[in-house]
């Protein structure tokens, strides 16, 4: 038999084996097929639901949006009990490679904060200052070698942020032009400033100096209050955040302990 008539018999025999085929016994039929009135319309529902999450090939998914508690900070965002639009959030997300100041009085909780929610590289003053309390004899003040902690601080500063890539800094706040160099400094290398001030009291400023057994002085803490007075005036007179920054968010110590994280992301 030549090559033409093995096709031709092929083709021949081919309607018949495709109707073979087709008659498939009713009891084997594929799940899929089984009628709707025999489904629970819950079950209908769910898989109505999974159908239409499901993306087709081809098409671009949509973005997600933040999930509930997630705040993306833009403006001026006064979140203090009683004062924001709802519950404090649980997480800060912010563009990546963007820097973060965290301000606010000493023993406001600022330190404690930065250790429980950030996951990126942190320049604070206040491990500066642990840093040399374990070196230097436990009977000398602090006032002694302050200025030490200071320019170690600064150093440190300087080489993060020149290094690029995201940064949360601790601000006293009562160096007004150590902001202002972020900013400037962040503008040219095509990044932004985000703040975050903790608004706390005098007084429970106070009991969190003496509850982690360091107390800054008479002198010092009224420079820091003035400043810190200073900064929220300023807020409340423009509605806007601070000259060279691009968010500012307001939170209280509830607030601040409500927090669960602050990452930064690619947007």
């Amino acid at each position: 038999m030549s090559d033409v008539q093995v096709f031709e018999a092929a083709r021949d025999r081919a309607p018949s084996d495709r109707a073979a085929t087709d008659r498939v016994p009713a009891d084997r039929a594929a799940p899929d097929r089984v009628p709707t009135d025999r489904v629970p319309a819950d079950r209908v529902a769910a898989r109505d639901r999974a159908a239409r999450t499901v993306p087709r090939p081809g098409c671009r998914e949509l973005a997600t949006e933040p999930s509930p508690g997630v705040l993306r900070p833009r403006g001026l965002q006064d979140l203090r009990s009683g004062r924001g639009p709802g519950a404090a959030p649980v997480a800060l997300h912010y563009p990546a490679g963007d820097l973060l100041v965290v301000s606010g009085l000493p023993g406001s909780g600022k330190s404690t904060l930065m250790r429980r929610c950030v996951r990126t590289p942190v320049v604070d003053s206040q491990l500066v200052r642990e840093e040399f309390a374990a070196r230097v004899p436990s009977w000398l003040p602090y006032a002694v070698y302050r200025p030490l902690v200071r320019l170690a601080h600064y150093r440190r500063l300087r080489r993060a942020v020149l290094a690029g890539g995201p940064l949360t800094v601790h601000d006293c706040g009562a160096v007004p032009y150590v902001r202002q160099w972020l900013a400037r400094t962040a503008e040219r290398q095509g990044r932004r400033v985000h703040l975050v001030l903790l608004d706390a009291s005098a007084e429970e400023a106070r009991d969190g100096q003496r509850a982690r057994g360091q107390a800054v002085s008479a002198y010092a803490f009224a420079r820091h209050r003035d400043a810190a007075h200073r900064l929220r005036r300023r807020l409340a007179g423009t509605g806007r955040p601070p000259a060279g920054c691009a968010s500012a968010v307001v939170l209280d110590r509830a607030g601040a302990r409500a927090l669960r994280e602050i990452v930064f992301t690619a947007s």
